[in-house]
């Protein structure tokens, strides 16, 4: 081989290392760029060098651990972001219930030492109007961030079909460039894989990498959205258990719409979102609901045992709404059920799922949602079902079918409906024998305060402040967890940055290198066009 030849193929080389190097300076701050290495070899028959491949620095292992970390950190980011809400609200010591609610005890103690005088029934009534009014403004604020949460659910679901469709676009472009070319441009790749990372921080998924170097990605339990070059959407859609709450829907082989496990929802923020709403948003209200109706109850029984200045029977102070009952949207029975207030005391803050095992004997599996207990009842003779204090009905047995199921919510938004019914001074009955001077029944009010009468373990202020530590528990975890899973990102960030990013000053010490070798080549060539001059000249 001439030393031409050879000149040039060394020209070739350091041309190709220089535009590598080039690349990679240029692409330093871009997302997802792994660093290309130019490979040079012998060339076949000896005598020059030859470009076997210009390689992109990408470890798939350390990929793969860095996604899995980003999407937990994204979930947990999600979460704390929005049960921190819950805890600024709650731990406000000026805008909490604990207070109003002692305002109210305090009042009812104001009624005892003066029983008729009209400022001291005022009273009662303005901190009555009060508390109920600071219990319907959390639950608002409680169910914004329920339809905020379906909102969001809907939103990452667009952006992670848009994603998953892109990826499933590059999977058909490399494809078709590895059958053109023999290989996928290195830009294709690095495209591909920062849109799995991406894909990762919204939800987490399964990499698959089939033998042709297709990506194939599935999440849950294994639901595909991405196989080969087609794509599947996820789609929002209403909870068949609760249409008030948007979930995750997949279509399956037939097409059918059906509504994915929300538990097996993990990683990226649509699963730090869902379990938000499922660990903590749900049992705040439900806790709000159960103090609202045991609060509301315990009032308005004592108060009914009393006698107001009108030598009338008290009637009820406050005004709750009774339980939730869904029939689920798939059964395929019409029975219908209803629920009512049993015994307020024995109220959980729970929801509860009923499913018909016999409908001939009335059978129904009682699940607890918070817990996962499982229990079996039947109907009584009346029909009805008695547990955790609440009665429910049905109004056709024989329309019940195996397999139906309904959601009950005994407190859920109970105190978004809590209102004081009493304007009139005299309504209040601070008596228990209809004498004006008879204070007994205010006293009996003002010591409902000491008894234990939420879910039959807690007073109402301690109701309260169980419901303010739960809340500062999850926040207080997830923000340790959000900490070490930052941390641990970060180290991987650093590894895969070690392996695969831009390092300015090799860089910078490659171009000196290359353009030494590029000159080197030209040299030779030089040289070699030199002594054939020389030859020349003496023919």
């Amino acid at each position: 081989m001439s030393i031409f030849s050879i000149g040039l193929s060394g020209l070739n080389a350091a041309q190709n290392a220089l535009n590598t190097t080039g690349n990679n300076i240029s692409n330093v701050y871009t997302p997802g760029y792994n660093r290309e290495l130019t490979l040079l070899g012998e060339r076949a028959g000896g005598g020059g060098v030859t470009v076997n491949d210009i390689q992109r620095q990408f470890d798939s292992f350390v990929a793969s651990q860095l996604n899995r970390a980003n999407s937990e950190t994204s979930a947990l980011s999600s979460y704390v972001t929005q049960v921190s809400q819950i805890d600024d609200l709650l731990a406000d010591q000026q805008a909490g219930l604990a207070p109003l609610m002692q305002d109210m005890f305090s009042a009812f103690e104001d009624l005892v030492s003066a029983p008729s005088d009209p400022a001291a029934r005022q009273g009662v009534i303005g901190t009555a109007d009060t508390l109920s009014a600071q219990f319907r403004a959390f639950d608002e604020y409680l169910n914004d961030m329920q339809s905020g949460v379906n909102q969001q659910v809907r939103e990452e679901i667009s952006l992670i079909n848009n994603t998953a469709e892109q990826i499933a676009n590059l999977n058909r472009e490399i494809s078709l460039a590895k059958a053109k070319h023999g290989e996928a441009p290195n830009t294709l790749l690095n495209q591909r894989d920062q849109l799995v990372a991406d894909l990762n921080e919204r939800i987490d998924v399964e990499l698959s990498v089939q033998q042709s170097g297709t990506y194939n990605l599935s999440i849950g339990n294994g639901q595909p959205i991405v196989a080969g070059s087609r794509s599947f959407g996820l789609e929002a859609i209403s909870s068949a258990s609760d249409p008030a709450r948007t979930v995750v829907g997949y279509r399956d082989s037939a097409n059918n719409l059906v509504e994915l496990d929300q538990d097996k929802i993990t990683g990226g923020t649509l699963g730090g979102l869902i379990s938000f709403r499922s660990e903590a948003l749900d049992k705040t209200q439900n806790q709000l609901g159960q103090l609202a109706v045991s609060l509301s109850s315990a009032i308005n029984e004592q108060h009914r045992a009393g006698i107001d200045l009108n030598g009338e029977t008290g009637g009820d102070m406050f005004a709750v709404a009774e339980p939730r009952l869904v029939s689920n949207a798939n059964n395929s029975g019409s029975a219908v059920l209803d629920a009512a207030f049993g015994d307020p005391s024995a109220l959980a803050a729970t929801d509860y799922t009923l499913k018909v095992t016999d409908a001939a004997n009335g059978e129904f599996e009682i699940t607890r949602l918070d817990n996962g207990e499982r229990f079996t009842a039947t109907l009584d003779a009346n029909g009805e079902l008695s547990f955790g204090g609440v009665v429910v009905s049905v109004d056709d047995t024989a329309a019940l079918a195996d397999g139906d199921s309904f959601e009950l919510q005994p407190v859920r938004g109970a105190a978004g409906s809590m209102e004081n019914l009493i304007s009139d001074t005299a309504a209040i009955a601070a008596s228990a024998s209809g004498s004006s001077g008879d204070n007994e029944n205010a006293l009996a009010l003002q010591q409902l305060q000491e008894k234990v009468l939420v879910g039959g373990s807690a007073t109402f202020s301690g109701a309260y402040a169980i419901m303010v530590s739960d809340v500062g528990s999850y926040t207080s975890i997830a923000q340790v967890n959000l900490e070490a899973r930052e941390g641990l990102s970060e180290q991987l960030t650093a590894l895969q940055q070690s392996e695969s990013g831009v390092n300015l000053d090799e860089e910078a010490a490659n171009l000196i290198r290359f353009q030494q070798y590029y000159q080197a080549n030209a040299k030779v060539i030089q040289t070699a066009s030199t002594v054939l001059d020389e030859i020349l000249s003496l023919r």
